[in-house]
């Protein structure tokens, strides 16, 4: 129904639902509504079962309840209706006789009570828009307690996820970056770590399980905890991953999730590195004459063949002055620009080469602005990345 001739053009359309089963009250209400001037949309229905459906789709912004229905009465009609539409408005109407009730109402959620009889166009046209307010309010007071919660849920898992390095006498330089796929979403199950282990050696690991979401990010905390306490036991190479893949065999339950993930043992004394890849792609490094993807051989993923334990070992030698950056496919999936292409590898190391040689972090930080930028707000993968600086000759880096 529209509102009165005269009506401000900038008054909002509300959508009234009226519960109630005597046809003269409802046709009351009708009139009343009908001289508030205010602009609305009027649904009546004689009980709470026949209201349900208009309460499920979320459509109504204000209920008028009477607390004397078939099928419920009291208090109970307002718990109803606030349970199965907890941010709507809900103005109770109330008898003569019945001077607690409005009170009791309130006292279980409604926004106000008007008492028939006594309802005047003014007063209804006040109650109707400060419900409503009220409401509105309500709402966005949940909805910003549940984004506080949320982002402590995340950081309690980014805290999970990334770890702070342990480092003893390494003079590596550690630039450790994570972003979710979204800003609201779970973290994804991307991890990292870096530790530098009795041996004396410095030890790193990024990975990324399969999947989004509170299981994906469980199993990639379990993982990176697991991979940092066997680095500390002792355990290495084709070991460590066979014990990885048994812990993510037991965590993963009935989920069919697997994950990736790249090993890397830099040795400062020897000036090499050992790379195992299991189903994860090659790191970079970084020299003074550019970047170009690391030669390693590959090896199966933690999950897809359980008991194969195919993992060879890659050792390359290090120069005296380089970056080392392992980064999940978070970092190469989006697209490249409006070209429809995936950025890619390739698309990568041509965007590296044009930005300058900043510090580490900048350097890492207006990457992934870069490639953000190219995807253009499209949907894009959670992404890890971990990149290791040293400037001086290896053999004078760890040990003293």
């Amino acid at each position: 129904m529209a509102a009165t001739p005269g009506e401000a053009t900038d008054e909002p359309l509300y959508r009234i639902l009226l519960i109630e089963d005597d046809k003269g009250d409802a046709l009351l209400v009708d009139e009343l509504l009908q001289d508030t001037g205010l602009r609305f949309e009027l649904s009546t229905c004689t009980t709470l079962a026949e209201a349900r459906p208009d309460l499920d789709a979320g459509a109504i912004d204000c209920v008028l309840l009477d607390l004397h229905l078939p099928d419920v009465s009291g208090i109970d009609a307002v718990t109803a209706v606030r349970t199965q539409a907890p941010h709507t408005a809900v103005i109770v109407l109330t008898g003569l006789s019945e001077a607690q009730a409005g009170a009791e109402a309130m006292a279980a959620g409604a926004q106000d009570y008007l008492v028939k009889g006594k309802v005047e166009a003014e007063l209804l046209h006040r109650t109707v828009r400060y419900a409503v307010y009220r409401s509105q309010t309500e709402r966005a007071s949940a909805q910003a307690q549940a984004a506080r919660l949320r982002a402590e849920e995340n950081a309690r898992l980014e805290r999970g996820l990334l770890p702070q390095p342990i480092l003893d006498t390494s003079t590596v330089r550690v630039t450790t970056r994570y972003l979710p796929s979204a800003a609201m979403a779970l973290l994804g199950g991307d991890f990292l770590d870096v530790v530098e282990g009795d041996d004396g050696l410095l030890h790193a690991v990024v990975g990324d399980v399969s999947g989004h979401g509170p299981d994906a990010a469980a199993l990639g905390v379990c993982l990176r905890i697991a991979w940092r306490s066997l680095i500390f036991g002792g355990h290495r190479g084709q070991d460590l991953l066979h014990l990885m893949e048994r812990i993510l065999l037991a965590e993963r339950g009935s989920q069919p999730l697997f994950a990736t993930c790249t090993l890397l043992t830099l040795d400062q004394h020897t000036a090499t590195a050992t790379l195992l890849l299991a189903g994860h792609h090659e790191p970079l490094l970084t020299t003074a004459d550019g970047t170009h993807e690391v030669a390693a051989t590959h090896g199966i993923a933690l999950g897809i063949a359980p008991g194969l334990r195919t993992w060879p070992s890659t050792v390359m030698p290090l120069p005296a002055t380089a970056a080392l950056t392992l980064y999940t496919d978070g970092l190469t999936e989006g697209h490249n620009g409006t070209t429809g292409q995936r950025l890619g590898v390739e698309g990568l190391l041509a965007l590296i080469g044009q930005l300058p040689q900043t510090d580490p972090a900048a350097h890492v930080d207006r990457l992934i602005k870069e490639t953000h930028a190219l995807n253009a707000g499209r949907h894009s993968d959670d992404l890890a990345v971990l990149r290791l600086d040293w400037s001086q000759t290896p053999a004078h880096g760890a040990r003293n």
